[in-house]
């Protein structure tokens, strides 16, 4: 996956089947299922892979037990079915994983233990384990951390892990070995239409797209274009019509991370229902942890989203409650951000009752975009979105196949992210990085081909003159371009940083 090769390809006249803008899950798996059926695709991104949302997730493929308790069975029974088949063909990118909700009383572990064995009876044939209803002393041993008092036992159920921007690029990879060519940092920056007499409505058959590094232009003709950019979903349907209307209604989501000593143990916890009745996970994660996730509404869609300070406190607060420690902000190594691209919903004002399903909107002008969703269903929105553009494009192809396709799952051999920085950040892997999979700044390295960015934020600053000396011995770089980098990925890094942490 050599970004230099693919870029070549945009030079040759021709006409592409599939178009994807949007480099996030949602795109990615839509070049995977166009390319599987033989379609001829290319998939371009503004920024990285997995830039986004994608890469700011809760970590977890799961068929969304508060979605259960809402009523929403379709979502619920989907999310299972495609939580199963991911675990099945991305072993190496995935795993099964214990989750125990701590109980105060015997009503609470019948109800929530009646509950979650119905989530198991969804599941069917991918179940990942039994829901087991537990005892004080058993659930200790499985949360070691956790608050003694008042507790009466809990209940163990399985769900899913991943690390999402390494699966990400997994995808990307996939739909590479299989045919489709991938560019990050390669912007739309208009729509090609057809000529049509006045009164007629011109059709997409192209955009036209530059190369964010070089400044360079290329005007591409595709039968179909897919809109497949997430929060800025609303920005392409503009491009397509100055007066649509938005769709998007984005909400916040942020995740605080801190050290394993402060909840060992090799279980995730779930806090079943908090002030604004949502769901709090405490979740071991690459010998860290992570506690999240919240749900504000935000007016404005920004790249690089900042944790609130009422989110903040609101994870500490109620983290806290079931905590035999007290965790301050200070205990936090890194913390972010991410928007969920929620679909507008008439007479719903708050962001936490929006659906989490998808929805395709095909324009007049024949623009197929796709939105909301999530990291779990991908697999499912991206064949929804590929059947809608063979329809519109009227292109011949063979049937999806990507519920049974292996994930090209493999990564650079990093070790534990508590070793040496020279261990882990070798010249052999930035050069795997580089070459394999397309980074081309110390951003790109340390927040999502490895994710350092998310788990340690001053280490990975501290780490950045190191992996930026590398990279400018691969790419042939002079000081000044090293220093630029530095500096661009520390002011970028403080994000991560509660306020006073680099001091």
């Amino acid at each position: 996956m050599n970004r230099t090769s693919m870029l070549a390809q945009l030079d040759e006249n021709k006409t592409w089947d599939v178009v994807i803008i949007g480099g996030g899950a949602t795109g990615l798996g839509v070049a995977v299922d166009a390319v599987t059926r033989g379609l001829s695709t290319l998939l371009i991104e503004a920024d990285d892979f997995a830039k986004g949302t994608s890469s700011r997730s809760t970590k977890l493929v799961h068929g969304g037990v508060r979605y259960l308790e809402q009523g929403n069975l379709k979502l619920v029974r989907e999310a299972l079915r495609e939580r199963g088949w991911l675990l099945k063909n991305a072993p190496n990118a995935t795993k099964k994983l214990g989750f125990i909700i701590p109980a105060f009383s015997l009503v609470q572990q019948i109800y929530f233990g009646t509950g979650l064995k119905f989530y198991d009876v969804l599941a069917g044939k991918l179940s990942l384990g039994k829901t087991k209803i537990l005892k004080k002393k058993t659930t200790i041993n499985f949360l070691p951390g956790i608050n003694q008092n008042n507790l009466s036992g809990g209940i163990v159920y399985y769900d899913g892990q991943f690390d999402d921007a390494r699966l990400a690029i997994s995808l990307a990879k996939t739909a590479v070995k299989h045919g489709a060519v991938l560019i990050n940092y390669c912007e739309a920056i208009s729509l090609l239409k057809t000529e049509v007499p006045a009164g007629k409505q011109p059709k997409v058959c192209g955009i036209v797209a530059e190369d964010v590094l070089t400044n360079k232009t290329f005007e591409i003709k595709s039968k179909t274009i897919i809109n497949a950019t997430g929060v800025f979903a609303d920005d392409i349907l503009q491009m397509d019509n100055k007066n649509a209307e938005d769709i998007i209604t984005p909400s916040q989501g942020i995740h605080l991370i801190i050290d394993k000593k402060f909840f060992p143990g090799n279980h995730a916890m779930m806090i079943p229902k908090t002030d604004d009745k949502r769901v709090l996970f405490a979740v071991p994660w690459h010998n860290k942890v992570i506690l999240g996730t919240t749900d504000t509404e935000v007016k404005n869609i920004s790249d690089d989203p900042l944790p609130l300070q009422e989110e903040i406190d609101y994870i500490l607060k109620h983290i806290n409650r079931y905590l035999s420690t007290n965790i301050t902000l200070n205990d936090v190594t890194s913390m972010y951000a991410g928007l969920r691209p929620l679909v507008k919903t008439k007479g719903v004002t708050n962001t936490s009752l929006l659906s989490r399903d998808h929805i395709i909107i095909v324009s007049h002008s024949n623009l197929i975009t796709i939105t909301g969703g999530k990291w779990t269903t991908y697999r499912k929105m991206a064949e929804d979105a590929v059947n809608n553009a063979v329809f519109v494009g009227k292109i011949k192809c063979g049937e999806c196949i990507t519920h049974n396709l292996p994930i090209e799952d493999n990564a650079p051999a990093i070790p534990d992210y508590d070793n040496s920085i020279e261990n882990i950040y070798s010249l052999n892997n930035i050069r795997d990085f580089i070459e394999n999979e397309m980074a081309v700044c110390v951003e790109d390295i340390l927040a999502r081909r490895t994710r350092l960015l998310f788990l340690d934020a001053r280490k990975a600053i501290q780490a950045a003159p190191f992996v930026a000396k590398q990279m400018a011995a691969i790419l042939h770089k002079d000081d000044s371009w090293i220093q630029s980098e530095v500096n661009s990925f520390t002011s970028f890094a403080k994000q991560y940083l509660p306020a006073g942490k680099m001091s």
